[in-house]
């Protein structure tokens, strides 16, 4: 069993195998959505359309985070509007907004030759790096994305997939919507902060769509997506200890392994 312990005397391993667990389940909770819906485009789109924020955030000598979470707020009322106003499919909506966000940022930066952050993280990702602040922060999260989503589950649910109806018994539909990809923009920027771009949408897309190959309810969907999110990181975590290898690459490969397991093995209908 030393295999097993001998990664744990170190406390960065250790705060990353939480951060992994913890991310898994706020990434099931919105990534169950996010693949019923079809929306599997916005979590990379969300990812590229903060840069604006980051940038703003730099140039004001402010919070990178809060610059990122204003930018994916804004991204997501821009989403919402872009789809309701124009009629056309969300994801035409999620790639032009998505794309001018992103210029937007990059003529910022070109504005700002001093820039000098790094900003690697936020594409590959660094899990061995969370601090202890940053698990509090992603519990704290977890907690309100969940508590939010149990108390509007009926009503969204509703809204998604028969919006006459929902309209019809009263129901606020487009708020409901843009809660819903405000709650995914959120997520997505707290999990690319922690791990990365890569990662961060592998949690959210990867693990989701498995579960949603295996499981025929809303419930059994995220509680799988959450178990295999989890399974996939610890054990690319140990994996990429061993074999000393990027940690988020790594965990993204398992849990592309464990997709094409899922899909093999899916129940036939």
């Amino acid at each position: 069993m030393d295999w097993l312990t001998e990664p744990l005397q170190f406390d960065f391993f250790v705060r990353a195998l939480a951060a992994v667990v913890l991310v898994s389940v706020l990434c099931a909770l919105v990534g169950a959505w996010v693949v019923l819906r079809g929306l599997s485009y916005i979590g990379d789109a969300m990812s590229h359309a903060v840069f604006p924020g980051i940038v703003a955030a730099f140039l004001m000598k402010g919070n990178l985070l809060v610059g990122a979470l204003i930018a994916a707020v804004l991204t997501a009322l821009g989403i919402g509007a872009v789809g309701q106003r124009s009629g056309l499919k969300q994801d035409s909506a999620i790639g032009i907004v998505f794309v001018g966000m992103f210029a937007l940022g990059v003529v910022t930066l070109s504005r700002a030759p001093t820039f000098t952050t790094d900003l690697s993280n936020f594409l590959i990702g660094n899990p061995l790096g969370v601090t202890p602040q940053d698990l509090w922060g992603a519990a704290l999260v977890t907690l309100l994305v969940g508590g939010l989503l149990s108390a509007i589950q009926k009503e969204l649910l509703l809204a998604s997939f028969d919006p006459t109806e929902a309209r019809a018994i009263g129901l606020p539909v487009r708020p409901l919507e843009s809660l819903l990809l405000i709650l995914i923009g959120l997520v997505v920027v707290l999990t690319v902060q922690l791990v990365g771009t890569t990662l961060s949408v592998s949690l959210l897309i990867t693990a989701s769509a498995a579960a949603r190959l295996l499981a025929h309810s809303l419930k059994k969907m995220i509680l799988l997506a959450a178990l295999l999110g989890v399974t996939g990181g610890v054990t690319g975590l140990y994996l990429s200890y061993f074999l000393n290898t990027a940690p988020g690459a790594t965990i993204v490969l398992v849990n592309t392994g464990l997709f094409l397991l899922a899909l093999t093995f899916r129940p036939r209908t």
